[in-house]
């Protein structure tokens, strides 16, 4: 990236300090020569797009396409992200459905060439729509190279509002949580669980989940976890954890002191 946040210290220190300089950072890092470049080709281009294969075909299109959901990593994957464009989401059985990480699910959903005879490429504020989610998803990349506690905590305010509001049970908001590899390894560290739980299956990761996050706030409603207090009060719990295992294999004292500042 040709923008670097601004992060002199991490922590819940390092947070604070984000959120209250979170505007003027992300104009910044928006209106970086790199970032324009992307956002004025995918205006360009989008439009004429009406395949998955004329998307995949186009490299730059598909990393902004990518960019957005948080797979850049998939660049070059071009096979697999065309199977999972391609069959989209209204079969239950399509890849995008059966893979464990429902950012795939949300890229097919997106672009919708599986599901319409005209893709969403072709709405007048698509390019919108999907620019506004890489803007987004490039910063909390380019804060994650500075300190992944922040960027897991950016994510998770974002994501977690937006997994309450679509499920439709307490149950299935928590499989959405154990569907994405960012919320729970957020979760896992906020609510002092061992890494060993995504070794167990689904139905008890969920349970272990919310039997947690009850003990936590009184409640295992995301919706009720995912407000601005209660968000408040996960973060700090977070960072206070993050940086206990940061600090873990030095001696008791030091640990003492990283709950103390935090």
């Amino acid at each position: 990236m040709s923008y670097t946040p601004v992060l002199p210290f991490g922590g819940y220190a390092g947070w604070s300090l984000l959120n209250r300089t979170m505007g003027r950072q992300m104009a910044a890092f928006t209106a970086s020569p790199e970032i324009q470049r992307n956002e004025t080709y995918f205006r360009e281009k989008i439009g004429s797009i009406r395949t998955a294969e004329d998307l995949v075909s186009d490299r730059r299109l598909l990393s902004v396409a990518l960019g957005a959901f948080g797979l850049e990593g998939d660049i070059n994957n071009k096979y697999f992200i065309l199977k999972v464009l391609n069959e989209g989401t209204l079969d239950s059985k399509s890849l995008a459905n059966t893979l464990s990480d429902k950012s795939y699910l949300k890229l097919s959903e997106a672009f919708g060439f599986g599901d319409f005879s005209v893709p969403r490429t072709q709405l007048s504020d698509f390019a919108d729509e999907i620019l506004q989610k890489y803007e987004s998803r490039q910063f909390e990349a380019a804060v994650g190279e500075a300190d992944d506690s922040l960027r897991l905590a950016l994510s998770a305010r974002r994501e977690l509002p937006e997994i309450a509001a679509k499920q439709s049970t307490q149950r299935a908001g928590w499989y959405a949580v154990i569907g994405s590899r960012p919320m729970s390894s957020f979760l896992q560290t906020a609510l002092g669980l061992p890494s060993e739980v995504a070794a167990l299956n689904v139905d008890q990761q969920a349970e272990i989940y919310q039997k947690k996050a009850f003990e936590v706030f009184g409640t295992s409603d995301l919706a009720v976890i995912s407000g601005a207090e209660s968000f408040e009060k996960l973060n700090r719990i977070y960072f206070a954890r993050a940086q206990i295992s940061e600090v873990s294999f030095q001696s008791p004292g030091a640990v003492a002191l990283a709950l103390l500042q935090s």
